[in-house]
This record gives structure tokens, C-alpha cells and sequence, in this order.
């Protein structure tokens, strides 16, 4: 007789380091779905599956994919196991999020270019004046 693991909200967050709140959005979201046990389906039971969930969902967050974007790519995975349209959407979200990235390290580069040329006038500035009070 095969046992199934099942996981307590702050099983996860611990394993995680997340608060349970965290957790919470998360099913807030959709991207986790415990069970509901105890008086009042009060207690959460998560499964194997939703903790797989919450671990992609963390990673895509690293990535610095949005909860909707970790969402529709972890939804893709719940389909049919035909990981051509999987595969496609996660390289389209990829692309599009490398894109996004790749334009606000230009905007950064040419931020940090701007103060070091700040930084070499006020430096020749700062040298004059100190010349002209010897």
C-alpha cells in the first residue's frame, strides 16, 4: 500500500524559509491547491504535488517571472505530457523576460555612465579649487 507525503503549511514554510502568509497567497493565486481538513476544513494538507508547485513557483520568481507568468507556465505542466507547447510557452515567456532584462541593464549601464562622468568633473573640480586656496 503506496503512502502519499503530505505537507502542513508550516512544514513548507519552513522547508522554504516563506511565511505561512506567503503560502497563503500563493493558494490565494492558484498556484497551490491543498486540502482542506479538521472542523471547518481549517487545517491545509498540502500533496507532493503542490509542494513541486511552490518550488517552480520560487524559482520562476528568481528568474524574476511574475506569479501570473510562474502560474501559466506551472498550469502548462498539469496538461497532457506533450511538452512541445510546455516548452514553447516557458521559451516565449523566457524571451520575452530576457528582453526586458537586457533593456534595463542598457538603462542601468548608461545611468552608471552618466554618474562616472559626474563623478570626473566633480573630482577636476574639486582638484582646481583645491589649487587655487593653496
Amino acid at each position: 500500500m503506496a503512502t502519499t507525503t503530505t505537507h502542513s503549511i508550516s512544514d513548507l514554510a519552513k522547508e522554504f524559509d516563506l511565511t505561512t502568509r506567503a503560502i497563503r497567497f500563493y493558494e490565494d493565486m492558484g498556484l497551490l491547491q491543498p486540502q482542506r481538513e479538521g472542523p471547518g476544513g481549517r487545517n491545509r494538507v498540502y500533496s507532493a504535488r503542490d509542494r513541486t508547485r511552490l518550488k517552480l513557483t520560487l524559482r520562476a520568481k528568481r528568474l524574476g517571472l511574475s506569479l501570473t507568468e510562474a502560474k501559466e507556465i506551472i498550469d502548462t505542466y498539469d496538461s497532457p505530457r506533450d511538452t512541445g507547447p510546455q516548452l514553447k510557452k516557458f521559451l516565449a515567456v523566457l524571451a520575452q523576460h530576457r528582453k526586458q532584462l537586457e533593456e534595463q541593464m542598457a538603462d542601468l549601464q548608461a545611468n552608471l555612465d552618466e554618474v562616472k562622468v559626474h563623478e570626473k568633473e566633480a573630482r577636476a573640480l574639486l582638484a582646481k579649487t583645491a589649487k587655487t586656496a593653496k
